[in-house]
């Protein structure tokens, strides 16, 4: 949908615009016209010379010096081992498996599944496997996220909750995770 713009803001675009297309050839043809004039031959900075001077050479005097004291060498510190190249299908996993953990508040198994579904995010096992092994999910807390939503938008009860919660048709969490969830679901 286009805004309507009044008459005297089109014609004042369009006189700012001529401006800017006018001064913008005038600076070019000023570049350009200046640029010829700078001889290839001549160098950009002027260099210069000394003269050598005709001085008595130095007599040494008569001091005592001490020897330069030894500096202590340090060897140089071995090069830090370059990071780990992980590869762009891992990130890409890993971040997939943060929003899924964060947002939808999935189990550990059902991020891997849908991480590797062919009608989901059809990612390698390894680079599901690497995403599991580093997200960073309290699983716990994702259990009972998903079981305070069972409760108050289904009203299921508390033994249904657990079953839903780990059904491997439902959520996927662990029987200690379900436990935790049911236990703190009236916190």
């Amino acid at each position: 949908m286009r805004a309507r713009l009044s008459k005297g803001q089109s014609v004042t675009g369009i006189v700012l615009g001529s401006l800017a297309v006018v001064a913008s050839l005038g600076m070019t043809v000023g570049v350009a016209s200046v640029a010829p004039r700078i001889s290839a031959d001549a160098p950009l900075v002027a260099q210069s010379t000394v003269e050598p001077t005709a001085t008595p050479p130095a007599q040494p005097s008569p001091t005592a010096t001490t020897p330069p004291a030894p500096t202590p060498t340090v060897p140089p510190a071995p090069p830090a081992p370059a990071a780990p190249a992980v590869p762009a299908e891992f990130t890409s996993a890993l971040r997939k498996a943060g929003s899924y953990s964060s947002m939808m508040h999935m189990s550990k198994a059902g991020i891997y599944d849908q991480l590797t579904s062919q009608y989901g995010e059809k990612f390698s096992a390894e680079a599901a496997q690497y995403a599991i092994d580093n997200v960073a999910a309290d699983w716990g807390a994702n259990a009972l996220a998903k079981a305070k939503s069972y409760q108050s938008q289904m009203s299921m009860s508390p033994e249904a909750i657990r079953d839903q919660l780990v059904s491997e048709y439902g959520e996927k969490f662990t029987p200690e995770e379900a436990d935790y969830a049911v236990q703190h679901l009236n916190d």
